[in-house]
């Protein structure tokens, strides 16, 4: 698939990165980090020079119970990054990540060109309008509950089979809302055990069927952290593996705290699809 983003057009089928970019004080690894415009836009530039294509900017903590944040809030603190990384590197392809239509139409007149939506149009009833009225891609996410509750105990009756027919179901609304652009993602660690996480990891390249990019955010989180016995801070390595996996299941977009291991994730995926073709064509 195709998108465009502000005149750029992006060939997903290439896979792509994207750069996690908190403006938050409590997101569960980089919460806090990058507390001023300073560190926002070296972070942001790093990020481009690494070879991230999106720059996904949050400014309210989605970890599993979180707290909603108040909309003046969240726009205070993603509108000043958003023009700060526009004015430093006016090219970049910034994602807003949020779940409010009125965030989402601010952060797009400030220069975002993506919008994503934890929770795919559920927690905002003017989403998914919104979006189809700016005619930019949608990133449409799975979740069972809200970040507040989503852990406790979330119950499938057998989870790939059920997160698909729930995207299945999300895609069509967004279609039906006159959305063209759009973007799936099943969700890893948004009301999921760590089993069903597993299940859905395994079984990705189902997801393929729907008929649009699948974007993995999987990045340091505690399905990986839990497996290996390590913090978030050691869950580097852990992380290449499954956005390996990932990759190689037919993932799009690799959302991640760390750029450079992604985008050499995708290199290496995508040239031995190459020599594959290669070798099956000499047959």
């Amino acid at each position: 698939m195709i998108i465009n983003c502000n005149s750029t057009t992006i060939d997903l089928s290439e896979g792509h990165v994207m750069g996690v970019l908190n403006v938050t004080p409590d997101s569960f690894y980089d919460g806090g980090k990058y507390k001023d415009l300073n560190s926002i836009v070296s972070q942001a530039k790093q990020m481009l020079e690494d070879g991230a294509t999106f720059i996904d900017i949050g400014g309210a903590s989605t970890k599993p119970g979180a707290d909603v944040v108040d909309e003046k809030e969240e726009i205070n603190r993603v509108i000043p990054a958003i023009n700060a990384i526009k004015k430093h590197a006016p090219k970049a392809i910034i994602s807003i990540d949020t779940t409010s239509s009125v965030v989402a139409e601010k952060a797009v007149a400030s220069g975002a060109s993506i919008v994503n939506d934890i929770s795919a149009g559920t927690f905002d009833d003017r989403m998914l309008a919104v979006v189809a009225y700016l005619g930019i891609p949608y990133i449409a996410m799975h979740i069972q509950g809200t970040p507040k509750t989503m852990q406790k105990k979330p119950t499938y009756h057998h989870v790939v089979d059920d997160v698909f027919r729930a995207l299945e179901t999300i895609r069509d609304r967004a279609i039906k809302q006159g959305i063209q652009q759009i973007i799936l993602d099943p969700g890893f660690g948004f009301g999921k055990t760590l089993s069903h996480n597993y299940q859905l990891l395994h079984h990705l390249d189902k997801f393929q069927s729907l008929g649009h990019p699948i974007l993995v955010g999987a990045s340091r989180k505690s399905m990986i952290q839990k497996p290996i016995d390590v913090h978030a801070e050691n869950a580097l390595n852990g992380t290449t593996v499954v956005n390996t996996i990932a990759a190689l299941q037919g993932a799009s977009i690799l959302r991640v705290h760390d750029v450079k291991e992604a985008v050499q994730v995708f290199k290496i995926v995508n040239y031995m699809n190459q020599q594959s073709t290669q070798t099956s064509s000499s047959l």
